[in-house]
């Protein structure tokens, strides 16, 4: 998995925008104004971090020796995971689903009617 194909993925979620947040030097792909991914590099390795459930994030963390606690947000819900890492490409596609469908379910009822989503 490339930063790059990742980004393409998110981008093509129903009303994903992306937006650049200097101080992180980071790509955050949101929907609507909740973020559900960001592409930056951790020490110099590329990098995503995606929202899940803290259960999901728990067992995560023990499975893939690559995938840490967000050092930038809500560790509970936050993971990095690391592009060169142990992590399978069909995972990334898997969490990025999912991160989604949170965000999704956290926008107000008119905002995901105007989205169509």
């Amino acid at each position: 998995m490339d930063q790059s194909t990742f980004l393409t993925y998110c981008m093509g979620k129903p009303g994903a925008e992306q937006s650049i947040r200097q101080e992180w030097q980071a790509s955050q792909i949101k929907v609507g104004e909740v973020m559900f991914a960001m592409t930056h590099e951790v020490d110099g390795r590329p990098a995503i971090s995606l929202k899940s459930s803290p259960e999901m994030a728990e067992s995560l963390r023990g499975e893939y020796k690559s995938l840490v606690p967000c050092a930038l947000l809500n560790k509970t819900h936050w993971n990095t995971l690391f592009l060169d890492g142990d992590i399978p490409d069909s995972q990334f596609y898997y969490l990025a689903d999912a991160s989604w469908q949170l965000a999704v379910a956290a926008l107000p009822d008119a905002l995901r009617q105007e989205l169509n989503i």
